[in-house]
C-alpha cells in the first residue's frame, strides 16, 4: 500500500509544510527529515505518528521557507559575535602582535553571525504538531479506504477457495473407492484370490495416511477465521499474515497426501489464490 498525504500553514513570515509519504512494511518504520532547529521535536513527532499508524514505513518531512518576500528579518548573535571578539584578544596576546583590524563584514561572514530572526520555536511546537496531525489524518484516510478495496480482493479469493475445499470434500468417498479399487487390483496381480484380510489392513494404512479431512477442516477455519478478522476495526495485518502461512501449511499437507489428479489440481489451484492473499496482505495494517 502507498500513500501520500501534506499539510501546510503560514506562520508568521515563514511556510512550515509537512509530508508524509508511506509504503507496506512488515513493521512500523519511521524515518524523518526535521530542520536542525526543530530536532527536538523528533519525540513528539513519533508519538503522534504511533497514535495514528501501526505498521509501514513512513517518510515524514517537514519544510520550512519564507512566506512571502518581507523585512529581511536580519539580526546578529551578539553572544557568537562577542566571543569571535574575545577569541581575536586572546590569540594576539598569545602572539604578542596585532593581526590587524577585521572589517565588520569578514566578522559578518563568520558562519551562525548573522542569522534570519525566529519565532519561538517553544510557540511553534504545538502548532507544528497539530499540523501534522492533519497530515496523519490524511493518511490514515487513504489507508483506510485501500485497506476495503485489499480487504474485497482477499474475500473474493477467501470464497473462491471455499469452492475449490468444497469440490475436494464432496469428491473424498469417491477418492476413497478409486483408492480401494486399486489397491485390490494390485494385489489380484499378486495372486488370485486375495486375502481380505490383507485388503482391509492395507485401506487402513492408506486410508490414515492419505486421509485429508483434518486439512480440510483447518482450511476452512482458517478461511473462516480470516473473513471474521478482515472486518475488525483494528489493525490486523500481523494476525492475517499468520492465517495465511497457516493456510498455506495446510495447502502444502492436502497436496502431499492427494491420492488422485483432481484433489492435487486443487490443491495447487489454492496455493495459487493462498500466495495472492498473503502478498495483498503486506499491504494491509
Amino acid at each position: 500500500m502507498t500513500a501520500f498525504a501534506g499539510a501546510e500553514r503560514e506562520i508568521g513570515k515563514w511556510t512550515f509544510s509537512w509530508e508524509v509519504r508511506s509504503v507496506n512494511h512488515r513493521y512500523l518504520d519511521i524515518a524523518l527529515r526535521l530542520p536542525d532547529s526543530f530536532r527536538f521535536l523528533e519525540g513528539d513527532v513519533r508519538n503522534r505518528i504511533g497514535q495514528g499508524v501501526k505498521r509501514g514505513r513512513l517518510d515524514i518531512t517537514l519544510s520550512q521557507k519564507k512566506a512571502q518576500a518581507t523585512e529581511n528579518g536580519l539580526e546578529l548573535d551578539t553572544e557568537l559575535l562577542g566571543k569571535l571578539l574575545e577569541a581575536t584578544a586572546e590569540i594576539e596576546a598569545l602572539a604578542s602582535r596585532s593581526l590587524g583590524n577585521f572589517s565588520a563584514i569578514e566578522l559578518l561572514r563568520w558562519p551562525g553571525v548573522l542569522r534570519e530572526s525566529d519565532t519561538d520555536r517553544g510557540q511553534l511546537a504545538p502548532i507544528l504538531l497539530e499540523l501534522l496531525g492533519e497530515a496523519m489524518d490524511k493518511i490514515v484516510t487513504v489507508r483506510a479506504n485501500e485497506g476495503a478495496q485489499l480487504a474485497e480482493l482477499i474475500e473474493t479469493r477467501c470464497l473462491k477457495m471455499r469452492e475449490h475445499i468444497a469440490n475436494v470434500r464432496k469428491r473424498m468417498p469417491e477418492v476413497a473407492l478409486g483408492l480401494r479399487q486399486k489397491i485390490h487390483a494390485r494385489l489380484s496381480e499378486i495372486t488370485a484370490r486375495p486375502d481380505q484380510d490383507r485388503l482391509e489392513q492395507e485401506m487402513v494404512y492408506l486410508t490414515q495416511k492419505m486421509d485429508i479431512a483434518e486439512e480440510i477442516d483447518r482450511l476452512e477455519a482458517h478461511i473462516t477465521e480470516t473473513l471474521k478478522t478482515l472486518r475488525q476495526k483494528e489493525p490486523s495485518g500481523r494476525r492475517l499474515d499468520f492465517l495465511s502461512q497457516e493456510m498455506n501449511r495446510e495447502a502444502n499437507t492436502l497436496g502431499s497426501k492427494s491420492a488422485d489428479t483432481e484433489t492435487t489440481r486443487a490443491a495447487v489451484e489454492l496455493k495459487v489464490l493462498i500466495e495472492q492473499i498473503r502478498e495483498q496482505i503486506q499491504n494491509i495494517e
